[in-house]
């Protein structure tokens, strides 16, 4: 079994599988002895802005070579930058690419077709997790959260996007929406709250509630023993997909 296949939507042969290394670091050598211990554990290395900043694409090739790579930079831009980076990400070796659904249909649409026939996976960003209810009507949003996150995931599905992030609070509301969607879900907590991620779950919940993969940082990264704690997750993950199929 290659990584390509572990990235593959549909099946994820392992619980581990299913696992999104978030590898939050400030440089490659900082972040690169946990990727080295953890790739063999999980399904994908996620880079984000404070590292890809630092490094620049280089760092998506060294890490590809350990696992697969998602490049979370929620890319927010007219039509034509948001074609060029996506051309961009897909020749850096990335897997996975995030970008805001705010951006609007066409820049989404030049998103989806820049990659058609392609490895890369362009992901719509709906909600951002450290947002609530109060944030979004300081942005002059009068929808509620569910309602933004179900207009903002129609408009990116309308587009040609066919994976989203969500929040675990609304991955099953984008799963009943969606059922074919492929769904990434960040702050998986060991328990809700207690850090700037206002809308998160433990591993079980996310996975039952129709989550495909669930991106943890923090959990792994402050463990001490990260091996031990990804398998606990994997287990959570094991026993999240048993609830779901029971339905």
């Amino acid at each position: 079994m290659t990584h390509g296949d572990v990235l593959a939507p549909y099946p994820l042969p392992r619980p581990a599988h299913r696992l999104v290394l978030a590898l939050d670091f400030p440089s490659w050598n900082e972040a690169l002895p946990l990727a080295e211990r953890l790739a063999p554990e999980v399904g994908c290395l996620k880079i984000g802005l404070e590292l890809f900043l630092r490094e620049g694409p280089t760092v998506v090739r060294e890490a590809s070579r350990l696992a697969p790579v998602f490049l979370d930079l929620k890319l927010h831009d007219i039509p034509r930058t948001i074609d060029h980076a996506t051309a961009s990400a897909l020749a850096s070796g990335a897997r996975l690419l995030s970008l805001h659904a705010a951006a609007g249909h066409t820049a989404l649409q030049r998103a989806a077709r820049r990659t058609e026939g392609t490895s890369l996976i362009p992901v719509a960003v709906t909600v951002l997790t450290s947002l609530s209810a109060d944030d979004l009507r300081q942005l002059g949003v009068d929808n509620d959260l569910d309602t933004q996150v179900l207009c903002l995931a129609r408009l990116a599905w309308e587009a040609g996007i066919r994976a989203f992030v969500t929040s675990p609070r609304e991955v099953g509301l984008l799963r009943r929406a969606f059922p074919g969607a492929l769904l990434i879900t960040p702050g998986i907590r060991a328990q809700a709250g207690g850090d700037d991620q206002q809308r998160t779950a433990c591993a079980r919940d996310a996975i039952a509630a129709g989550s495909d993969l669930l991106v943890v940082g923090r959990p792994l990264r402050h463990a001490a023993d990260p091996v031990q704690t990804a398998s606990v997750l994997a287990e959570e993950i094991r026993k999240g997909l048993e609830q779901r199929q029971s339905r």
